[in-house]
């Protein structure tokens, strides 16, 4: 058993060598959803507390960000994160896309799956309200429909 521990042990120092990367990519504010769509700054405010540690380019990475391997498992969230939705390159999408994630913020809002629970752990803060939920359902709903009147004209 001790020798195991040892092992254990070794292979947790071992791995701490090998750090994941916590550059964000460089802001580009004219891109930003928070801007191009002019956020009212009580709803940006959730928006970025709630979000965009994850589905921005604004990551602020937590201490436990410098430990493997729980920063590995963080930083293929964030990958992920960034993947399915960017709001810092959100001006990059095209408007009918911009509408189809709009939706899917709706959705993930209304059945609670984001902010993921584990998210929570480190963030309470993050945690919505059902009040702002509602306010953030009503915002992307409102901003989706504006997208999707532009692109009729």
């Amino acid at each position: 058993m001790k020798k195991v521990l040892i092992v254990l042990l070794v292979a947790f120092i071992i791995i701490q060598f090998f750090p994941i990367d916590k550059t964000n990519p460089t802001p580009t504010p004219g891109m930003d959803f928070l801007r191009i769509k002019k956020t009212p700054p009580d709803i940006a405010k959730i928006i970025n507390t709630s979000c965009y540690d994850c589905h921005s380019n604004e990551t602020k990475y937590p201490w436990y960000s410098s430990i493997a391997p729980s920063s590995w498992f963080l930083k293929n969230h964030i990958d992920e994160g960034r993947k399915h939705l960017n709001f810092s390159t959100f001006a990059v999408y095209e408007p009918k896309r911009q509408a189809h994630k709009l939706e899917e913020c709706i959705e993930m809002i209304e059945k609670k799956e984001m902010p993921l629970e584990s998210y929570y752990l480190g963030h309470q803060d993050a945690k919505l309200t059902d009040e702002q939920r509602k306010i953030l359902i009503q915002y992307f709903k409102k901003v989706k429909e504006d997208t999707e009147r532009a692109m009729v004209f």
